[in-house]
């Protein structure tokens, strides 16, 4: 375990564990890792803690996720306890209090015994192995249930299950999508199949909205018992959970089942998927899908598996909608009336994140009814994302303006088809005739910027009239600012003034030189767990952090940490000048931090530099570092500039001078601002009057 962890366990502050490793001899010494970044014995340690009368300030689930981090990798697996966490959620709390009294021996024995008691929750896995070395785990994990409920317990277990999953390609589906996905499902089905079930988060959802019988198969057995286990903790009384391993495409454990909906995100660009061998297999009612075109398995398998009439909502990757080799699928499920919407997502809104992936809406067709003559398409791919609060592209996607326009488009459509009335830039309604050319693009992009001439003319007319009208404020305001200028000509020969280096001003107190430190994904995983849950916050939080790319592009804090990085990458104040590592290219490279960026935390690919405010003007330094010859002669590499901050260098001029040319500074950076400002007004201005004019809203001046 790291120092880190022992300050968490013990509840106190990393110094003060580095003190202790200074002023006492009897300290365990350290057991693996580096000189910089020491491993020491969990076991050691707390026997060291114990002997100095320091109890341990962990919680029980984050004494399960240490335990857990630690434990010998041939000990148990999380799906073995994922079937302890069923069984112990059984049993009284006065049970578990005795089955923590048993000795190691008898412990092991009780809790093989209990896993097999609910081993059937997913029939043909492997049975629970508990040995005497898993003692420390069920421990944790019995206690942890007990004083915190199998859910937490459940969530400990899914956080180390998702670490390792990632790495072999596997995915949570965030929560708002899976809610998403599942009100698209008209009515209120009963009975519910995702035959790619991974975690379970779609099943929870449609459980969550009235689903009774639910039924899952995942390839990956410990994923398969993970949704069992956490259905059967959180269905409603009287719900039918049933889940089995194994994959849906090859070995179907669900041959001949139908039911109301299938809610699925299945794996995306398999090429192994079973071509060759599943060539004459009866789900191809709309042909053999390609190699290349697993996603269109995976849509006519789930097709397959519902009752005539019954819905069935997949996400799937953009290229589905496109590539010419499922162009003939494409045609045949539109001409049946199968497909009934596709709608599509801002990127960020599941992995891969720097995707936007699109959400299919189908239907089996009823053979007393015709075929549907219309295709709903919903385009929020470019939705603004939602005020920064620190996280992911897909924490910033604002989830309740993107579900409201796909599910009120849906809805209205689905009531409706042919009286649904268009709406500008985000829905429209195609007929089949129309789709039904050469390539067969179901692109919600490309079908609703077809529908130009939806839009009203006198509101198109509002809209250019806004953006000029803004336009002209921007124009006069940069107008005002370059009228206005404080400053004025150093006479005949340029000023010369002593420098120093940034390193000798560090050195000398008058500034601080932070950079963020990399770390492993694993370690930052690792300490993001305990240190949420100890913080008292959920284990997915997030901290905002201050990329390259925000100050190169002008934006607030984009990027996300766990809250565990907190002790790992410096926080930004106020008056913090920031710069970009890599030189060159587009953008700004320097910024000074003001109230968006406090409180964020440094970006590994930004230099930070705090200057002693009775010693160094904040404004006088950025304008300083951020030129363009400084930078340069700081910079090192050919085709890639990596700056040297130690490098830099700053006149050595008295505070108050510093604060004349960073008033002029100050000035030159509001110009630069309101002139980038002005820019992209006047590209949206020309934007929409330019799409008026070809659109037909708008006709050019007949004077």
């Amino acid at each position: 375990m790291t120092a880190a962890e022992i300050s968490r366990i013990a509840g106190v502050t990393r110094a003060t564990v580095s003190n202790w490793r200074r002023r006492h001899d009897d300290f365990p010494a350290p057991s693996g890792g580096t000189d910089s970044s020491p491993l020491y014995n969990l076991e050691e340690v707390r026997a060291w803690l114990a002997s100095r009368g320091q109890r341990t300030a962990a919680t029980p689930s984050g004494e399960l996720r240490t335990v857990l981090r630690l434990r010998e990798p041939s000990g148990a697996g999380a799906s073995d306890l994922l079937l302890l966490v069923l069984a112990a959620a059984r049993r009284p709390a006065d049970d578990l209090a005795g089955l923590l009294a048993l000795s190691d021996d008898d412990l092991v024995k009780q809790a093989n015994d209990a896993a097999a008691g609910v081993a059937d929750v997913v029939p043909d896995t492997e049975p629970a192995r508990f040995t005497a070395a898993d003692t420390a785990v069920l421990r944790a994990l019995l206690l942890c249930v007990r004083d915190e409920g199998a859910q937490t317990a459940l969530g400990v277990l899914a956080e180390r299950e998702l670490e390792d999953s990632a790495a072999g390609g596997a995915y949570r589906t965030p929560a708002p999508l899976a809610d998403l996905l599942a009100r698209l499902i008209p009515g209120s089905p009963a009975r519910v199949l995702d035959p790619a079930c991974g975690s379970g988060t779609l099943l929870s959802a449609a459980a969550a909205r009235g689903a009774r019988e639910l039924y899952g198969q995942d390839s990956l057995p410990v994923q398969a018992r993970r949704t069992a286990v956490g259905l059967t903790l959180t269905a409603r009384e009287g719900s039918d959970v049933t889940v089995r391993t194994g994959d849906s495409l090859r070995a179907d454990a669900f041959p001949d089942l139908t039911v109301d909906a299938v809610l699925c995100t299945p794996p995306y660009g398999d090429r192994d998927w079973g071509h060759d061998e599943l060539a004459y297999d009866p789900r191809w009612a709309y042909g053999l899908p390609p190699r290349a075109e697993s996603e269109l398995a995976w849509i006519q398998h789930a097709l397959a598996h519902l009752e005539p009439g019954g819905h069935a909502v997949l996400l799937l990757p953009p290229a589905t909608a496109s590539r010419s080799s499922g162009r003939r699928i494409r045609a045949e499920l539109i001409r049946s009336g199968a497909l009934r919407a596709v709608a599509a997502l801002p990127p960020g809104a599941a992995i891969p994140l720097h995707i936007g992936l699109q959400v299919w809406v189908l239907q089996r067709p009823e053979p007393t009814r015709p075929a549907h003559r219309t295709v709903l398409f919903v385009d929020t791919a470019g939705e603004p994302t939602a005020p920064a609060r620190g996280g992911s592209r897909a924490d910033a996607v604002d989830w309740a303006r993107v579900t409201e326009r796909i599910v009120s488009a849906w809805t209205a459509y689905a009531q409706d088809p042919d009286g649904f009335e268009a709406r500008a830039g985000v829905a429209r309604a195609v007929s089949v005739v129309d789709l039904l050319d050469d390539v067969v693009d179901v692109t919600p992009a490309r079908q609703v910027r077809a529908s130009q001439a939806d839009i009203d003319p006198q509101e198109l007319a509002l809209k250019a009239a806004a953006a000029r009208e803004e336009l002209a404020t921007a124009v006069r305001t940069v107008a005002e600012l370059a009228g206005t200028a404080p400053w004025d000509t150093a006479g005949a020969s340029a000023r010369a003034w002593r420098t120093a280096t940034v390193s000798d001003l560090a050195r000398g107190g008058a500034l601080k030189v932070l950079r963020a430190a990399p770390v492993s994904a694993r370690a930052t995983a690792a300490e993001a767990e305990e240190t949420s849950v100890e913080a008292g916050a959920d284990a997915g939080e997030r901290r905002p952090v201050l990329t390259g790319d925000d100050i190169a592009g002008g934006t607030g804090p984009t990027g996300q940490a766990p809250v565990a990085q907190a002790e790992q990458l410096p926080e930004i104040a106020v008056g913090d000048v920031l710069v970009r590592n890599l030189v060159g290219g587009s953008g700004p490279v320097a910024r000074l931090a003001g109230e968006a960026e406090a409180g964020a935390l440094l970006g590994t690919g930004v230099h930070l530099f705090r200057p002693d405010p009775a010693r160094l003007d904040p404004w006088f330094l950025l304008g300083f570092l951020g030129s363009e010859a400084n930078l340069a002669g700081a910079s090192t590499g050919s085709s890639t500039l990596h700056l040297n901050p130690g490098r830099l260098r700053v006149p050595l001029l008295p505070l108050a001078e510093q604060r004349r040319y960073g008033e002029a500074f100050r000035h030159v950076e509001a110009l630069r601002e309101q002139a980038r400002r002005a820019r992209d007004v006047a590209e949206e201005t020309a934007r929409l009057v330019s799409g008026g004019l070809t659109g037909g809203q708008l006709v050019p001046d007949s004077t």
